[in-house]
């Protein structure tokens, strides 16, 4: 084989290999836009958070974003939407976010009761040793 049929070898095995990244790429496109998208929110939120957060609120954030992901994403978007809608004034301190997590557990938790029949446990006394 001579040095063009090489060449000509390798130049339709490139144009192939071109159109089948292009061809493969439009759902790969699709995934790349979505995730740019999202680190473009993710971005937004963190300099928002930044800008609304002192440091110790943003350190409490980040520790409760460790133990509990869905509850201090909760947060994260409440602040961002106060900040947004212009509710948050000053930057929010340790003892603010404190408070927003407090609000945020009384409307998510369940009180749970429990209920006790005495009579029942009355009927199931120990005194049975008559016979």
């Amino acid at each position: 084989m001579g040095d063009s049929d090489l060449e000509a070898i390798r130049a339709k095995r490139m144009a192939q290999l071109q159109s089948q990244y292009q061809g493969g790429n439009a759902s790969g496109d699709q995934a790349k836009a979505a995730q740019e998208r999202q680190e473009a929110m993710n971005d937004m939120k963190n300099s928002i958070l930044s800008q609304v957060l002192d440091q110790s609120a943003r350190a409490r954030l980040n520790t409760i974003m460790l133990c509990k992901p869905e509850k201090a994403q909760q947060i994260e978007n409440m602040i961002c939407q106060m900040a947004q809608s212009g509710q948050l004034m000053t930057k929010l301190g340790e003892n603010e976010l404190i408070g927003l997590l407090e609000q945020i557990s009384s409307r998510t938790e369940k009180k749970s009761t429990v209920k006790f029949d005495r009579r029942r446990a009355a009927l199931d006394s120990d005194d049975d040793d008559d016979f």
